[in-house]
């Protein structure tokens, strides 16, 4: 959580790192790129963060209002509904396209969501999903829970993960299976 100023500008410079862009000013008007809308929804939704978790007096519920207009206004624009606290530094959504991630759901820090993810659950009622550090979501993947997901996972394009996924895992499939366990010396592959 974004708790004060060192936070703030450690979890923007950590999105920045994570979408390879320095300068959003180039992105928008050298490129007219879709990434503009990325990038200053992620900046946006950071200084909500801030502004929401700080206590307010009431000089400081102006610029709370701004970015709460600002982080809504581009919500819209880049199709990413991903609610404050939720996705830790590093977030990159790849590209422009429908994301969701309510308030029941945890991202670590260095992941990256392609669009058409959907994160739901299997039945009615509460659950709680939590996605671990340096995961990759290719386009496409359902996630039905709740359900864990470790650190260093992989899922593939059009994955159905409906169970939990250790750590160092590819899975693909419908339902998602272990394809694939990642180590530090060799890559084993699990066939099923």
């Amino acid at each position: 959580m974004i708790k004060s100023k060192k936070d703030l500008r450690a979890y923007l410079k950590a999105d920045q790192i994570a979408s390879g862009q320095s300068n959003r000013l180039f992105i928008r008007w050298l490129t007219r790129s879709d990434e503009y809308y990325i990038r200053a929804f992620m900046v946006a939704l950071r200084h909500y963060e801030y502004w929401l978790n700080k206590k307010k007096n009431l000089f400081e519920k102006i610029p709370y209002l701004f970015w709460w207009w600002n982080y809504r206004r581009l919500k819209l624009k880049s199709e990413l509904y991903i609610y404050p606290n939720v996705v830790g530094p590093g977030f990159f959504p790849v590209h422009a396209g429908f994301r969701r991630f309510g308030s029941y759901v945890r991202i670590g820090k260095n992941c990256s969501v392609l669009p058409m993810v959907l994160i739901g659950k299997k039945k009615p009622g509460s659950c709680f999903f939590e996605i671990g550090d340096n995961c990759i979501i290719n386009t496409g993947a359902i996630i039905l829970g709740p359900v864990t997901i470790g650190n260093n996972v992989t899922i593939a394009a059009g994955a159905v993960v409906n169970n939990d996924v250790p750590s160092n895992a590819v899975v693909a499939g419908v339902p998602a299976k272990i394809i694939k366990i990642k180590t530090m010396q060799t890559e084993e592959t699990v066939h099923t």
